[in-house]
């Protein structure tokens, strides 16, 4: 799976001062950190950026390829002039991603001719005018209308990175196997379309981060999930992208065909933790933080 960089985030303290202060050093060296890593693009993710946003993205995308310049760059933010101002700022022969055009027609109808001035590629995040959608169905429906308006403004379905959103497992359990389901479709809605996902959002506001990314990423690859935006620094899951980790990818399928139903099948705290966090994904079991440590 293509692994999306997401630590260069203004959320993080020493990054997000990095910014105001317009401090190259810890930029470049995350930014390092992260191509040594592995991951496939890196993500700068500017938040809102209201006050001077246009200007900051400029500064970090040549702030980052003065220093990385072969791995492509997604622009983040919902500042749409910023997006436009990195766009412009942007150098050499990689893609950018622009991260990311909502499926509202007074943000898609403004954002997708700056996207095709630039042929960048583009998130399609599947997030309405009534916010966040309620089952595959819906998303499917905010899919083909969002596609729709790319392909007419010049942006072949190749160029979308489709983004179904991922909920957390202790807020919303149960849309989880909705992505999933809407994921095996996307191929007949958008042939050749890319996806991508906020992976970490699963696992939002629960002490058990990785091993709920680590296991829903192995569900959504399966599932036809095309990239994903991780954290570098959980190196798990940077080799179960890198297909390194084939026996926890096993153990995952097992639970999601029923050959496996109790962490006492499998041996290892790792293949363990794999199965008790698969089963909640799946509705197996409620999520709770102490059902996790059992």
């Amino acid at each position: 799976m293509i692994c999306i960089g997401e630590n260069l985030n203004v959320i993080k303290t020493e990054i997000g001062k990095a910014f105001k202060d317009r401090n190259p050093e810890p930029i470049q060296k995350m930014a390092q950190e992260e191509k040594a890593a592995g991951v496939d693009y890196i993500d700068i993710n500017l938040g809102p950026a209201r006050k001077g946003g246009p200007e900051l993205m400029a500064w970090v995308v040549q702030t980052v390829q003065e220093v990385v310049d072969d791995v492509p760059l997604a622009l983040d933010t919902s500042n749409i002039e910023a997006i436009e101002a990195g766009l412009e700022a942007y150098k050499g022969d990689t893609v950018p991603l622009v991260n990311s055009i909502m499926a509202r027609p007074e943000r898609y109808t403004v954002m997708i001719p700056i996207a095709a001035k630039h042929q960048a590629d583009v998130v399609a995040l599947l997030w309405g005018p009534e916010g966040l959608p309620r089952d595959e169905n819906e998303r499917a429906a905010l899919a083909v209308e969002l596609c729709y308006a790319c392909n007419e403004g010049g942006l072949a379905n190749e160029k979308l990175f489709v983004d179904p959103i991922i909920t957390p497992v202790n807020i919303q359990q149960q849309q989880l196997m909705s992505t999933l389901t809407f994921m095996e479709m996307l191929q007949d809605i958008a042939p050749g379309a890319k996806s991508t996902n906020g992976l970490s959002n699963i696992s939002n506001g629960t002490p058990w981060r990785e091993p709920l990314n680590q296991a829903y990423m192995i569900m959504l690859e399966r599932a036809g999930m095309y990239s994903s935006i991780v954290d570098y620094e959980d190196s798990l899951i940077i080799d179960i992208a890198k297909g390194k980790r084939p026996d926890l990818v096993e153990v995952v399928h097992k639970v999601q065909d029923g050959e496996i139903d109790s962490p006492d099948q499998v041996e290892g705290d790792e293949a363990k933790t794999m199965v008790r966090a698969s089963r909640v994904i799946l509705g197996h079991a409620l999520y709770s933080d102490s059902w996790m440590n059992m």
